[in-house]
């Protein structure tokens, strides 16, 4: 009886500190909130349609990384407005009307697309980088399709959403809440860089020091579902975690 209760323990002891100890706080992932995570499990990207390392991230990892996630973790799409200008802000309420759609992740590329070119997923191209110029040869080749609402609606128009719906979908109260909200997170979390995933609203992770995306989603089924619930129990977790060490422990003195 007391070998199996030194092995119950050690089974019991061991995945508690090898799984929080797989991800480092301040190094993996930096807490930007003190307030309480969000009631469910959800993972934000915060991104840009003019930004060639979102449109990368899309076509190239989201999938992968939606699909490690664990299935009660919703997925949820945030665009940051680092432009502060007309046409930055119609390229988010295009995002907000993407929302309303069936047809989310088609639409999301078709605006890649439209601002930055087939070539834009490889980084061939940057229409938000310091120091571009649409009077360069280079910048002409990718000259982007979106300069106002009606080149948005044309991208749309191939969704079957004609002028007066999408209209409606991006001045209504739904689109006007969401780009607020967009706004104050952006701000709240201290969002400098796309794209930037948020977990529970109250984690940001680091992207510099993630290997491989098994690890990266194995983070944020951690945060999601772990982090608080661990932290929350830590100190029951710990005592019995302790308590079923030293009765091991008494067990091998009395077969000693």
């Amino acid at each position: 009886m007391p070998k199996r209760l030194s092995l119950a323990a050690t089974l019991i002891a061991l995945p508690f500190f090898c799984f929080a100890g797989d991800f480092v706080e301040g190094k993996h992932y930096t807490q930007i909130s003190d307030q309480a995570p969000s009631k469910t499990p959800k993972v934000t990207e915060f991104f840009s349609f003019f930004c060639h390392n979102c449109f990368n991230m899309e076509v190239q990892y989201l999938p992968a990384i939606k699909a490690g996630l664990k299935s009660d973790i919703s997925f949820d799409t945030k665009h940051v407005d680092f432009m502060n200008s007309d046409i930055g802000t119609e390229v988010m309420r295009a995002l907000a009307v993407i929302h309303a759609s069936e047809r989310q992740t088609e639409m999301a590329r078709a605006m890649f697309n439209a601002i930055q070119g087939a070539d834009g997923a490889q980084g061939h191209h940057d229409h938000s980088a310091e120091g571009h110029s649409t009077n360069s040869k280079s910048a002409k080749s990718h000259e982007p399709q979106i300069q106002s609402r009606d080149d948005i609606k044309a991208v749309f128009a191939g969704f079957g959403i004609d002028g007066a719906q999408y209209d409606k979908l991006a001045d209504s109260k739904e689109a006007d809440a969401k780009l607020a909200l967009w706004r104050q997170q952006q701000q709240e979390f201290a969002v400098q860089s796309v794209p930037s995933f948020v977990v529970n609203d109250k984690y940001m992770v680091n992207l510099q020091e993630i290997r491989t995306l098994e690890e990266l989603s194995g983070l944020m089924n951690y945060l999601a579902t772990e982090k608080d619930k661990v932290e929350d129990q830590g100190g029951s977790l710990g005592w019995a975690a302790l308590g079923l060490l030293a009765l091991a422990a008494m067990g091998r003195r009395r077969l000693a």
